[in-house]
């Protein structure tokens, strides 16, 4: 058999649909798609970017008396007199939700550096954030300047913002469809271990001190300077190397690096075929995206998960769980061991996640979650009002919480970046992010500003409020979201034709007679594929 047929028919060998497979080889499969490079990669990669973001969720609620009285004292320091009590909750709302608004202004960033950098180095420059961002951050009590915290909690906005991207992206092209799903969890897991971490070293017994409370900011110095040391040793995207840099080469090593074999024919021909697409396709803008017909429901289902992402009261949680444990009527020397528990639960929370996604599916997790969310934030409003009654009432409070933590990290917690990868081309994802990324950060910092004065107002019945966005968000996600598993970029997007009325560019180029699948081979892997089917 001739070299070129003998490439074409292995090709097509290997693309057999993966649910014809017996259950056994399905299995045997998978595990091998997860090789070390492919673990160290997701490892490294999270832990200097989605758990720092987890980190700085939490981070700020143990030291909360001890930062407003610096507040206060740099105050009186200043002006001789103490800084007024709703000045002050102001000044503290705008601490903890400005770093929203540097993520924001990092995710608007993210195409343009992307672009140039690629998505490995693209992580590996925010690192330079989080380094200016700790050190601000850590010096800003011995400086007597408050407003170096809220700098550097700005700074770190901007790393996480990038970040959130940028990882999702990596993982995403990275990952063979069949564990996209599992492999993208670990950005959701890093960020429930980024929590649990800062609430465990907020301990008072550990850095949660009025004299070490600024070391728990200098923390951050730590994972970012692990994954500068060891990400440049791993590949870049394959997808972004063949599809932005044209780098046959390049793709087709790291492809084997990451899949941990030789023979990556299968995964070359999906990307290839992409490549045949989108030779001439420039990448898509934020504009362009948001006016596309064929891609106008991912884009709304985008917006609606994320939003609901942020609006459905986790991080208000996440911010305040002190104050809420206080309100609830839980002895002050309990709440830090109480508040641990429930980084703990959101962690085992997301694992469970990344061990079922690829079972179950992204649409049962999303509508479960959502569900359960609003049922256990009913019953939270219910406890609260209550919690005079009985002395054990605030225990059943702290209860609900946990249910409320593990419904999210088990589905809403990890999926929305997830199908933010999913359902656009590589050409359309940077846009695709931008836009999920200034919603992600935008209800964010409303969450965190609005939360305190929601709290003040609505008492107990804020979390009503919380209820309603989780309802609206599952009722959303049964009616509009197809399943993603296991599905490609191609399936997807034809799963969304129907609802969008429009075939995307390449559907309708592909209705007209289809080109020898031979040229696709020509114009881009040929020399690759001749090269290794002689080593064989």
């Amino acid at each position: 058999m001739a070299v070129r047929e003998f490439a074409l028919a292995s090709l097509r060998h290997d693309t057999s649909c993966p649910g014809e497979l017996p259950v056994g080889h399905r299995l045997l499969r998978r595990k091998k798609d997860w090789s070390w490079s492919l673990v160290v990669a997701a490892l490294v990669g999270a832990f200097g970017s989605s758990f720092l973001y987890g980190y700085n969720l939490s981070v700020v609620n143990a030291p909360t008396p001890y930062i407003k009285a610096f507040y206060n004292a740099t105050w009186y320091r200043r002006h001789g007199h103490p800084i007024d009590p709703n000045t002050l909750t102001l000044l503290w709302s705008v601490t903890v939700s400005i770093f929203a608004i540097g993520g924001l202004v990092g995710t608007l960033m993210v195409k343009t550096i992307g672009k140039f950098l690629g998505r490995k180095y693209t992580l590996l420059a925010n690192n330079g954030f989080a380094i200016l961002a700790s050190l601000l951050m850590a010096c800003s009590l011995q400086s007597g300047a408050f407003e170096m915290l809220i700098v550097g909690r700005f700074i770190m906005g901007v790393d996480g913002g990038i970040a959130l991207s940028a990882l999702p992206m990596y993982l995403n092209e990275i990952s063979p469809k069949e564990i996209r799903g599992s492999l993208g969890q670990v950005t959701a897991i890093f960020i429930c271990i980024g929590v649990f971490v800062g609430q465990l070293l907020g301990l008072p017994e550990l850095l949660g001190k009025e004299s070490t409370w600024p070391y728990l900011f200098g923390v951050i110095v730590v994972p970012a300077l692990v994954q500068l040391a060891s990400l440049p040793f791993l590949p870049e995207s394959p997808r972004y190397l063949l599809l932005e840099k044209d780098d046959e080469a390049g793709a087709m090593r790291a492809f084997q690096t990451f899949l941990g074999k030789e023979d990556v024919s299968r995964e070359l021909e999906e990307v290839l075929a992409e490549s045949h697409v989108q030779r001439n396709v420039h990448l898509v803008s934020v504009l362009e995206l948001l006016r596309a017909p064929f891609v106008r429901w991912q884009v709304i289902t985008v917006i609606i998960t994320m939003a609901s992402y942020q609006l459905c009261g986790l991080n208000a949680i996440w911010f305040y769980t002190n104050s809420i444990f206080g309100e609830s009527g839980i002895p002050q020397d309990k709440i830090p061991y109480i508040t641990l528990s429930t980084g703990g639960t959101e962690t085992l929370a997301a694992i469970f996640s990344g061990l079922v996604i690829e079972r179950l599916g992204r649409r049962p997790l999303l509508i479960g979650g959502f569900g359960l969310m609003a049922l256990f934030f009913g019953t939270l409003t219910v406890t609260l009002t209550l919690q005079d009654k009985a002395a054990w009432v605030p225990y059943l409070s702290i209860v609900c919480i946990l249910a409320v933590i593990a419904s999210f990290c088990s589905g809403p917690g990890g999926i929305p970046f997830i199908l933010t990868g999913e359902f656009f081309q590589q050409s359309e994802r940077p846009a695709a992010f931008i836009i999920a990324g200034t919603v992600n950060w935008l209800s964010n910092f409303a969450v965190g500003l609005l939360f305190p004065f929601m709290q003040k107002s609505l008492d107990s019945y804020c979390f009503l409020v919380f209820a309603t966005v989780c309802i609206m968000g599952a009722v959303y996600f049964y009616l509009v979201l197809p399943e993603t598993k296991n599905r490609t970029h191609a399936e997807i997007s034809q799963a969304f034709a129907k609802r969008n009325k429009a075939q995307p560019p390449e559907e309708k180029a592909n209705s007209q007679p289809a080109p020898d699948p031979s040229s696709t081979l020509d114009s881009h892997g040929e020399i690759q594929m001749t090269k290794y089917v002689i080593s064989l």
